[in-house]
């Protein structure tokens, strides 16, 4: 590829998917137990969520500067274009940072040649621009024509997620921690989307079948042919749930490219085990 593709591991991709597609990779930082880890380097999403099982309380903080640094300096050195698509600059400090080391950078390469995207989008949804932006970069579209198409899939990305235990989000400030109480008891799953970056309750619905039944409904609302569209499924370490997903959707669109990949340590550490996110586009893009 021309121009190489940046992401950070909040879009949670596998790494495998860096390495066959040549996207360099970005890694956030857990903290648990007294120690500091890379995302999908030194710690895995399964570590994670089985820390949380036990009650653990894992944190989560934005890309180290001098990774970024370092990386940035060597796209200058070896004059690579690029276009870095970032975790949303609402839910970390990892895009305002990138642009902070891309300006310094710069001060000593003016020839440094990369775009930086705040897609305002989390975890697939992220990862389904980057997606596009490899696509595209494959095909030897131009950086110009990558950042373009890029930033409008990351606009018009929708996020539907749930959790399955509330004191996940009341931890992390979400919502109070007497709404997690009284939701834990009388079994109410939060729908909530992400809007211009941030994390938004939408509905609080009882009922898993309720739940389903009510999702279903807002993708017929707010989605576009459903049916051509590739909808990714992220899960909080619970494959067995995401399938039930995907078959429901499938069922009632008829979706042939559905994509699942477990939610990262960086975004699962806030939204817990056995969360399920929905992401797809509400409006086709420009041909």
């Amino acid at each position: 590829m021309s121009v190489t593709i940046i992401a950070d591991s909040a879009c949670d991709l596998p790494l495998s998917y860096y390495k066959e597609n040549k996207v360099s990779f970005i890694p956030l930082q857990v903290h648990l137990d007294g120690d500091n880890y890379e995302d999908l380097q030194t710690i895995q999403p399964a570590e994670v969520y089985q820390a949380m099982r036990e009650g653990k309380a894992p944190k989560t903080s934005q890309a180290s500067p001098e990774y970024v640094t370092q990386l940035f300096t060597q796209l200058a050195i070896e004059k690579k274009q690029a276009v870095y698509i970032a975790f949303s600059s609402e839910l970390s400090g990892t895009y305002q940072m990138a642009v902070m080391v891309y300006n310094q950078v710069k001060e000593t390469y003016p020839d440094l040649d990369l775009d930086i995207i705040d897609t305002k989008c989390a975890s697939l949804g992220q990862g389904l621009v980057v997606m596009k932006a490899v696509e595209l970069a494959a095909a030897g579209a131009d950086k110009e024509t990558i950042s373009r198409a890029a930033a409008y899939h990351a606009q018009h990305m929708v996020h539907f997620f749930t959790v399955d235990n509330l004191e996940y989000l009341a931890r992390g400030g979400r919502i109070s921690k007497a709404s997690a109480f009284v939701g834990g008891l009388l079994n109410i799953k939060p729908l909530l989307h992400v809007e211009d970056g941030k994390l938004i309750p939408l509905e609080k619905i009882r009922g898993k079948k309720k739940l389903v039944k009510r999702t279903l409904e807002l993708m017929h609302e707010r989605g576009v042919d459903l049916d051509k569209q590739t909808i990714a499924i992220s899960h909080g370490d619970d494959l067995p749930l995401a399938l039930e997903w995907k078959e429901a959707i499938q069922n009632e669109f008829g979706t042939k490219n559905v994509i699942i990949n477990v939610v990262g340590a960086v975004v699962g550490a806030h939204s817990g085990p056995s969360t399920i996110a929905i992401f797809f586009l509400d409006e086709n893009p420009p041909s």
